[in-house]
């Protein structure tokens, strides 16, 4: 029997490294899952989650070279969120639409707001200037 790409199926793990797992599929054929597949959260040591002898849920995802390529994560049957729980998407979620604007809009304010940081870096800059005279005009 030779695996798909995409089928769901049970097997034993056999062995455990710092990168991965090593999963018997039955019918001397076997996988590796790698540590970013074993759980949805970071895996900092993968004793923690899995131990030699386990039976697990796996998907596979490829096969290269005679070497089969597993996950667990993908293989539970939760539903995914749609998008990942970050701040930065949080922030872009919170903000207003704003209306479309023209390129010459645009354009003009960002020189606008490039001139006033220009002109504010300037005064910040101006007196911290070292050297042995004075203040050159």
């Amino acid at each position: 029997m030779t695996v798909e790409v995409g089928a769901k199926t049970e097997g034993k793990v056999t062995g455990i490294t710092n990168f991965g797992a090593f999963v018997d599929l039955g019918e001397g054929q076997s996988g590796m899952v790698h540590i970013s597949e074993i759980a949805d959260g970071y895996v900092k040591d993968i004793h923690d989650v899995l131990s030699i002898g386990d039976t697990v849920k796996v998907l596979v995802l490829g096969e290269r070279n005679h070497k089969i390529a597993l996950s667990i994560k993908q293989a539970s049957d939760k539903p995914k969120p749609k998008y990942h729980s970050h701040r930065s998407h949080e922030r872009n979620e919170r903000k207003p639409q704003r209306k479309q604007e023209s390129f010459d809009d645009m354009m003009s304010g960002f020189m606008k707001e490039s001139e006033e940081r220009l002109s504010i870096l300037k005064k910040n800059t101006e007196g911290k200037r070292g050297g042995r005279g004075g203040r050159r005009s």
